[in-house]
């Protein structure tokens, strides 16, 4: 029989539906590769009884006749933004160690109910600031490919969701829950070969999933292919009266309709995207994508954004003012760490909570978005990079008239080297050109592997369709995965 952990999230469905094997026979192989992997450092903590009882009601299920629940059987990894009722919940960071949340996220109770079993939290960049895994408290995550040269270098795994990414690329979980405010579901998705699909702003809640930048963030799977994403997206969905900014639409149901067939769709390609000294590899694989969706019936338009070139300035003011409001909660009063100086007043022992809690990027965010939101300057920059906003959204509004789904690189690089980029963050926030935009405006946008390059390291594809059209984004991707017929994985070295 297959190894289980080579199984995706559909396979392990339909298995233990069938009876090729039991729901713990899967969690138990998890579990066992979970366990031998902490070499990655992609888990923080592990819930190895979370996913067995998970396994067994299914099994229980299964064995008096009932119906299975659409994930039973499925055992997971879970960010560790989400809050996850009593196990600890930190969002990789040292003012929240120890946090062990009362109640669970609305995502992550969905998934329980649909079935789902948790292998364990996963980690991240701090509070989700990061495009590498190196700023979180507890250690860089691991990515699990090596460069093809001969060179050992540990590589980033992507960020913020790097030990999702990490954790579903190395079979350590068939999927995992990612978040993304700037591109943190598809850049690390494109850097570990996997797929990774953010939707439409508001349909997932964000209720118990700690707050980078409230208008910004948006929950999602990530998962080996695009029916698995589908899968769980299904499952992750649906309007919540706790989250305001929640959606309150029918969840459709996406794998059903797949279709691999873009016969009569209009897909768009941004010239604004051909970015100067963009990597020939890049761009190589961008116009292999175009000969792939016109195979599959697809028309091929030129568009314009015109604005695409502010979106990474306006994101970086917009989300770090976001992050200062937000990350004013973590004072040392209520919860998560203290630091009281001995004599120290009130204001003392704010200074040095948030002084040691806090990390260099953390605080480097919360500094930026002070400054934006101050007095002298809101207007300046805040209200200007709200402007530009509202113009981004326009540019893909007028684009949608002329095609359906956009089809872009996902980052402009493959996976860069561990502390490569560390010492620039401006470097290293070029990482989000390509996907910022599409948060900006709020849409849904899906990674998808399309291929290596020279050094045997994936590259990613990426769409981007209209607010509420997850289904045509989700199919484009299916085209190109079908047509790019990605099977490369990482070969175990930890």
């Amino acid at each position: 029989m297959t190894d289980l952990t080579d199984l995706g999230i559909r396979e392990i469905r339909d298995g233990v539906r069938d009876g090729t094997f039991s729901a713990r026979e899967v969690a138990e192989s998890f579990n066992a590769a979970v366990s031998n992997a902490r070499q990655l450092n992609a888990f923080l903590v592990e819930t190895p009884d979370h996913a067995l009882a998970a396994a067994d009601a299914a099994d229980a299920v299964r064995a008096a006749g009932e119906t299975l629940k659409p994930l039973a059987g499925v055992p997971i990894g879970m960010k560790d933004l989400f809050c996850t009722k009593g196990v600890t919940s930190t969002a990789a960071s040292h003012i929240l160690e120890g946090f062990t949340p009362q109640y669970e996220s609305a995502v992550s109770q969905r998934l329980w109910d649909a079935g789902a079993g948790m292998l364990g939290k996963l980690n991240m960049d701090q509070f989700a600031m990061g495009s590498s895994n190196e700023t979180s408290a507890f250690g860089n995550v691991i990515s699990p490919w090596r460069r093809n040269d001969g060179g050992n270098a540990p590589l980033a795994p992507g960020g913020s969701s790097g030990g999702s990414s990490a954790a579903v690329s190395a079979r350590l979980c068939p999927g995992a829950t990612g978040t993304d405010t700037g591109g943190s579901i598809r850049q690390p998705a494109a850097f570990t070969g996997i797929s990774g699909i953010k939707p439409t702003y508001g349909r997932c809640s964000r209720w118990g999933t700690i707050a980078f930048a409230s208008s910004l963030d948006q929950a999602g799977p990530m998962a080996r292919d695009v029916r698995d994403c589908a899968i769980m997206l299904e499952a992750m969905s649906g309007f919540d009266p706790k989250d305001a900014t929640s959606l309150d639409v029918p969840v459709p149901q996406w794998e059903q309709g797949l279709n691999a067939s873009l016969a009569g769709k209009r897909v768009g390609i941004p010239r604004e995207y051909r970015v100067d000294n963009m990597p020939e590899e890049i761009e190589a694989l961008w116009q292999r994508g175009i000969e792939w969706v016109k195979d599959a019936g697809a028309e091929v338009v030129e568009v314009s954004l015109p604005h695409t070139k502010y979106a990474l300035p306006a994101y970086y003011i917009i989300a770090p003012a976001e992050a200062s409001s937000n990350l004013a909660r973590y004072d040392g009063v209520r919860y998560g760490q203290r630091d009281l100086p001995e004599g120290a007043n009130l204001q003392a022992m704010y200074a040095a909570t948030r002084a040691a809690g806090f990390g260099e990027e953390v605080k480097r965010r919360i500094l930026i978005g002070t400054y934006v939101l101050s007095a002298g300057f809101y207007d300046a920059y805040f209200t200007q990079a709200s402007k530009v906003r509202t113009l981004i959204a326009r540019d893909f509004e007028n684009a949608w008239e002329s095609c359906d789904v956009l089809l872009t690189p996902t980052a402009p690089s493959a996976a860069f080297g561990l502390g490569e980029k560390s010492d620039d963050p401006l470097a290293m926030y070029l990482n989000d050109v390509f996907t910022v935009p599409s948060s900006l405006a709020g849409l849904p946008a899906m990674s998808v592997p399309g291929g290596l390059d020279k050094h045997g390291l994936p590259l990613g594809l990426q769409f981007i369709g209209k607010a509420l059209d997850e289904q045509g984004v989700l199919n484009a991707a299916l085209a190109i995965e079908e047509r790019a017929g990605f099977t490369a994985r990482p070969q175990a070295w930890w």
